[in-house]
């Protein structure tokens, strides 16, 4: 039976375990070729093997797919082009990259050290530039290809302890806009998906209150495998048309979230001091102004 990515060589990061795992696997049920990255290294981003990426390979292999492994630290410019090129070397081509490495370094901001910030910025923020931008050639030349980054809603909506995270997940959000909007004259695409899955870096969140445990629990019912069909969608042709955009999986639901949108506005022909900010613009946004939030406040039923 014909797949959705039957022809189509997909580069998957972070393929190791987890969302990455159910995604490199049914890219290739669907017909395609995979690239399977991963660094091998702990949640926190310590180690370093080729084995998990090996076993999602002999995986595919045992099913009849075509995969390849590759255990490239992406935080790494030079590395991070080979999860392209091996692709390009062994199958011929790249028609997807889907960025889903990443690691966790969590931290009250206060207590956040340099290290942890650039550690988490390095694998995500960088590492999706850098597999993206090793990309960005063959499918200029070939005048198709399609990115797919994985952002949080974390860091769309927040959380506690996270501001490494947080800040790497929406930088990623605006690296996936300005790539719709730069490379939409060669047909390429670029969209952004935050999912909700139980993981091993989930599983690294602490759960300090009984609303974290409650959280926690919720998050084990959402399997990893709920996420990978969104992916291949965006993979396949029948996604043309579709980006700039982010999507939530949670479970069997599946949200298209909002960008930042204007909510209200004054002019003042004089121009503005901050005493009249203060004495009517203030007062006049006030019940406009947006409550800190977390995720869990907004996503606060069960999944289903």
């Amino acid at each position: 039976m014909p797949g959705t990515l039957n022809g189509k060589v997909v580069a998957v990061t972070g393929a190791g375990g987890g969302i990455g795992r159910e995604i490199a696997l049914l890219c290739a049920a669907e017909g395609a070729a995979v690239v399977v990255n991963d660094y091998g290294v702990g949640p926190d981003g310590v180690g370093g093997d080729l084995g998990p990426a090996k076993s999602v390979v002999d995986e595919i292999a045992k099913a009849g797919g075509k995969a390849i492994p590759n255990a490239a630290n992406i935080a790494n410019a030079g590395e991070a082009a080979s999860v392209v090129e091996d692709g390009v070397k062994a199958f011929g081509r790249i028609d997807a990259v889907v960025n889903n490495a990443g690691i966790l370094r969590d931290r009250i901001f206060h207590k956040m050290s340099v290290a942890d910030w650039d550690a988490v910025i390095g694998v995500h923020l960088n590492g999706s530039f850098y597999v993206a931008k090793a990309a960005a050639p063959y499918f200029k030349e070939q005048n198709s290809g399609s990115y797919i980054h994985f952002t949080s809603t974390a860091g769309l909506l927040g959380n506690n302890g996270q501001a490494n995270y947080m800040a790497a997940k929406m930088g990623i959000v605006a690296l996936s806009n300005s790539i719709a909007l730069d490379m939409q004259r060669f047909n390429v695409r670029s969209n952004c998906i935050a999912p909700y899955a139980w993981s091993r870096m989930i599983a690294t969140i602490p759960t300090e209150t009984e609303a974290d445990k409650r959280r926690v629990e919720r998050m084990k019912t959402m399997t990893a495998a709920k996420i990978a069909p969104m992916v291949a969608f965006l993979c396949a042709d029948s996604s043309a048309g579709v980006s700039g955009q982010v999507f939530t999986v949670r479970k069997n639901e599946i949200f298209l979230m909002s960008r930042p949108e204007i909510l209200r506005s004054i002019h003042r022909s004089e121009g503005w001091t901050p005493e009249t900010i203060a004495n009517e613009l203030y007062p006049a946004f006030k019940p406009s102004l947006l409550p800190l939030r977390k995720g869990s406040d907004v996503f606060c039923w069960d999944p289903v």
